[in-house]
């Protein structure tokens, strides 16, 4: 939603709440150590500023990682439980860290961080709901209410109207709209006012149709140019916002998005994110970094995997393979070998109880080891740690003719992991529609990245190391 207002009232709402966590994480961190019921490092004790570094790191972590969603309405009671203890949790962890890199010893520390994952957990989801009660009041009381008309019949009207009504930061009364017909997939609560006919008889004849703070209109090619013109007017003279709704082709499934180059706005079909050059900076900076630190750690353990790979399986301790890349460009990637040799390599995904593996092959594949020497791709600028996973040149080949977006998934470099792994779609796609499911998410990652989202997708491959996922085969 690119409403000024609404972008404002977000960001307003969230800084506000954000403020407010980080003094509830030292009050509870402060409550903690010094209360004198729990035992506690004795070079924190009295220390306050150290404990106030200490809690206020840790709480701005937790919002790069996890922050607040209090300011959209349709987030659901399981949703905000749910992030509000990772939210927690991830602080906990910070708080550990932080503080045994203050005290010599790590005595009572897992303790310590126990305690406040308990304590902060508990105050921190009673506050949401508090801050989420207020929030619903301030809008009942109308002291952030805007009316608002929208004309067309365009699919963007109902994109638009389930965008505001998921939005707490401003809240809106939906006087209704104007179209020629009925909008398709229309809520119920979206009231057709009449006719866009009826609409511009009604100025003409200089009667006000409609009372309203915002118009969103819904321009297409065959808008006659005096009908924008009369209704710009209209609003400007009845003091009225006008806004002009990018227009959705709904026969081609497409959605087009303002994009502002120099002085000009265009409008596109794909936004990319991560392809803008701070982002692209930033991402490169951190693959580089974290995959340098994965490399070094993973020497010693290099000699004792290629032992158990050679007494398992003869033949190298590295599989190596081409794959589709950056810009649909192809590269070799490496992996542990996991599978015993075989002609099916580049053509046949590994199935569940695939004869073709061996016992510490699987278990390299379900925990992700085996993926561990992708870093020396990502190091090399083939890959990144996080993005669309690399598919086999055979697998590019039959899937370009049959899923439409199939390349658009190669704008962004190949990752280690990716949204889609992460989010219930790994391994072997037996049916057309998994791997459509696949694009999608690998799409949605390039065009909505952000760094925290990247943490985010690293921090739950890490949890499947220890659970592995159902698919990883």
């Amino acid at each position: 939603m690119t409403h000024g207002n609404l972008t404002n009232g977000s960001k307003i709402i969230f800084l506000a709440i954000t403020i407010f966590d980080i003094l509830l994480a030292n009050i509870t961190y402060y409550v903690i150590v010094n209360c004198g019921y729990f035992t506690v490092p004795d070079a924190i004790i009295g220390k306050e500023l150290n404990g106030v570094i200490c809690a206020t790191i840790a709480a701005l972590i937790g919002v790069m990682t996890y922050g607040n969603l209090i300011y959209q309405q349709r987030i659901s009671v399981p949703n905000v439980i749910s992030r509000v203890f990772r939210h927690a949790f991830v602080q906990a962890l910070a708080i550990m860290a932080l503080t045994r890199m203050m005290v010599d010893s790590s005595q009572s520390i897992l303790r310590l961080s126990a305690i406040y994952l308990c304590a902060y957990f508990t105050l921190l989801l009673i506050t949401r709901f508090i801050e989420r009660q207020l929030l619903n009041a301030l809008c009942r009381m109308g002291h952030i209410k805007h009316s608002v008309v929208y004309i067309g019949s365009d699919p963007a009207v109902v994109n638009v109207y389930n965008d505001m009504m998921s939005s707490a930061a401003m809240a809106y009364n939906i006087v209704g709209y104007y179209a020629n017909h009925k909008l398709k997939n229309c809520p119920e609560d979206l009231k057709h006012l009449g006719t866009r006919k009826d609409l511009m008889a009604a100025i003409a004849r200089g009667e006000r149709p409609f009372s309203a703070d915002e118009v969103y209109y819904s321009l297409i090619p065959t808008s006659p140019e005096d009908e924008v013109n009369q209704l710009i007017n209209y609003c400007d003279k009845n003091i009225i916002q006008f806004y002009l709704i990018p227009r959705i082709l709904s026969n081609l499934s497409m959605e087009f998005t303002p994009l502002q180059i120099g002085h000009m706005t265009f409008f596109t079909n794909h936004t990319n994110n991560i392809n803008r050059l701070d982002n692209r900076i930033l991402k490169r900076a951190f693959d580089v970094i974290f995959s340098f630190i994965v490399c070094l750690c993973l020497i010693p353990f290099i000699p004792i995997i290629c032992i158990i790979i050679k007494m398992q399986s003869p033949g190298p301790l590295f599989f190596k393979q081409k794959r589709t890349g950056l810009n649909g460009e192809t590269f070799w990637l490496y992996k542990f070998r996991s599978m015993h040799i075989n002609e099916e390599a580049d053509t046949l995904q590994a199935t569940k109880d695939d004869p073709r593996k061996f016992p510490f092959g699987e278990f390299m594949r379900k925990t992700n080891i085996d993926e561990l020497p992708q870093f020396l791709n990502v190091l090399k600028g083939d890959m990144s740690i996080v993005g669309p996973r690399p598919h086999m040149l055979f697998h590019t080949e039959m899937y370009l003719d049959v899923i439409s977006k199939y390349m658009v998934r190669h704008f962004s470099k190949p990752g280690i992991t990716g949204w889609a792994q992460v989010t219930g779609y790994r391994g072997e796609t037996k049916e057309l529609w998994q791997m459509e499911e696949r694009i999608k998410r690998d799409i949605w990652y390039n065009e909505n990245w952000s760094f925290k989202l990247d943490l985010e997708i690293i921090f739950r491959t890490a949890v499947q190391i220890f659970n592995p996922n159902k698919n990883a085969y």
